[in-house]
């Protein structure tokens, strides 16, 4: 059903029925072509029992093109408006397909359960200020997020996929590595959206895989991870210093780690942050409780 997908025209009705000035704060731009779309679809990889989740739909343009394909398409919207008119949308568009649809009005980071059926595969629009908190936070909080693709600014699908030893590599490729493997699989051009933003977006795929193995709790893998690159071009000794009672601890908690003291956090890989966490945690467990003062 080819001709369910929205047209430039059709996405400028529909605007002007909601009397929808699409604002910058929000990042909306929203998708006016057909086979960008199908093209985002395919390349999520998306199947005919998959339980698609969808933050961001917007006017609906990536809505209806994973409706064709999906079990279940679950769409997470903010805004009021475009939250009541969704559906209506599917309905005009897709009929045969529209009741495989789910609209949940509500703030994406917000959410950390949903009913039955759990999403499967993560697709989305994402405007650059919450692109990288709203992925960690569905991939932490829904372990049934197998796979996904993200349309993001060209910069952030950069260092989302940045390996160690890049120059963009960095605390959004670090934590993600932590969940997944990810890719640039794509870039999209300004002018399939209305309007049109001033910089090009980059498509990133990504699959889950096992979290490194550590007896740290995550976060405190991540402390580090963010305590590495808060500075990054101090050495780590320097820049965990603080996290460590001086640079001297730090050095010795680092070697004991199997790490270079003089290295930089962007030379570590998750892994590498993960053993470290590992020896703090050892140490700590380690560390001798205070004794109860008698009266």
């Amino acid at each position: 059903m080819a001709d369910g997908l929205l047209d430039p025209s059709t996405v400028r009705a529909l605007a002007a029925e909601l009397d929808l000035r699409p604002t910058k704060q929000r990042g909306q731009n929203f998708v006016i072509d057909a086979n960008t779309v199908r093209r985002i679809v395919a390349l999520a990889n998306v199947e005919a029992t998959d339980h698609v989740l969808e933050i961001g739909p917007g006017l609906g343009s990536l809505t209806l093109g994973l409706l064709e394909v999906a079990e279940s398409v679950t769409a997470i919207e903010i805004e009021a408006s475009l939250a009541e008119r969704l559906p209506r949308t599917a309905a005009e568009r897709l009929p045969d397909r529209a009741s495989r649809l789910r609209v949940i009005e509500a703030d994406a980071l917000t959410i950390n359960d949903l009913p039955d059926p759990q999403p499967t595969v993560l697709v989305a629009n994402l405007p650059y200020n919450v692109s990288v908190p709203v992925i960690l936070h569905w991939l932490a909080r829904f372990p049934s997020i197998r796979r996904g693709l993200v349309m993001v600014q060209a910069e952030v699908a950069d260092r989302l996929v940045a390996p160690p030893g890049s120059k963009v590599y960095g605390v959004p490729s670090a934590k993600l590595a932590w969940y997944a493997s990810s890719r640039r699989v794509g870039s999209v051009p300004p002018s399939v959206f209305w309007p049109a933003p001033h910089v090009d977006s980059g498509l990133v795929a990504f699959e889950r895989r096992p979290e490194p193995v550590t007896d740290a709790p995550r976060q405190d893998v991540f402390d580090l991870v963010d305590g590495a690159f808060a500075q990054r071009r101090k050495m780590l000794r320097s820049a965990l210093s603080g996290r460590f009672g001086g640079s001297a601890a730090a050095e010795v908690v680092l070697r004991s780690a199997g790490i270079d003291p003089e290295a930089r956090g962007e030379v570590l890989g998750i892994e590498d942050f993960a053993r470290l966490a590992a020896v703090v945690h050892a140490g700590a467990s380690d560390a001798p409780s205070q004794a109860p003062q008698g009266p």
